[in-house]
């Protein structure tokens, strides 16, 4: 299902038991960022109904033990019939660098393109220079910063890629390793930071 994973990883789309799993994870790729408020706001903004509703175009990854080492949340837009959206992902911060990332994304970029989408869309915050210099390496077009875009006082930067530039380039840029994004995150997200749908 995603190339180039790491021989003990093997992916799959998520089930709605990966919600808790997931959540799970985040406080610690996260470093507890912001302590119990930054807990509370990670979950809200990956509620259990990412997991029934949009588990044919998000990704679970997991290590040969079972445990969770990656994963993407991503749908097709029902507004806009050729664009595609990342509302979250992360990375175990152990496996930065080996292209799990870069993986999961050339994955999602592949199957929006099967949905016929021509263009992948996601945010972050200002602040997440490693998310928009992952998001850069990966093609997209960062957009300049806009004020209050998901409520008074979260800022974001929207990004964009077109899916039909030439495949060789688009998500290969990252080259090898660099998923520092996810420190771990979406789109990469650290609270506050996420890509908001």
């Amino acid at each position: 299902m995603i190339d180039d994973l790491p021989g003990c990883l093997r992916a799959r789309h998520p089930v709605e038991e990966d919600h808790s799993r997931v959540l799970a994870v985040l406080d610690a790729w996260w470093g507890g960022l912001k302590g119990e408020a930054g807990s509370v706001e990670r979950a809200l903004l990956l509620p259990r109904l990412y997991f029934q509703h949009f588990t044919t175009t998000s990704f679970v990854v997991e290590r040969d033990d079972g445990g969770i080492a990656a994963f993407l949340v991503g749908f097709m837009s029902q507004a806009e019939p050729e664009a595609a959206y990342v509302h979250f992902a992360g990375v175990d911060p152990a496996l930065h660098g080996q292209g799990v990332g870069r993986a999961l994304y050339r994955s999602f970029f592949a199957l929006a393109r099967s949905h016929g989408r021509r263009s992948v869309h996601c945010v972050t915050s200002p602040e997440n220079t490693a998310s928009r210099a992952f998001h850069t390496r990966l093609g997209f077009t960062a957009s300049p910063v806009m004020r209050d875009y998901d409520g008074p006082g979260l800022d974001r930067v929207a990004f964009a890629v077109d899916l039909a530039a030439d495949p060789r380039t688009t998500a290969q840029a990252v080259g090898h390793g660099h998923d520092s994004w996810a420190r771990p995150g979406c789109c990469l997200v650290q609270p506050g930071d996420t890509a908001s749908s």
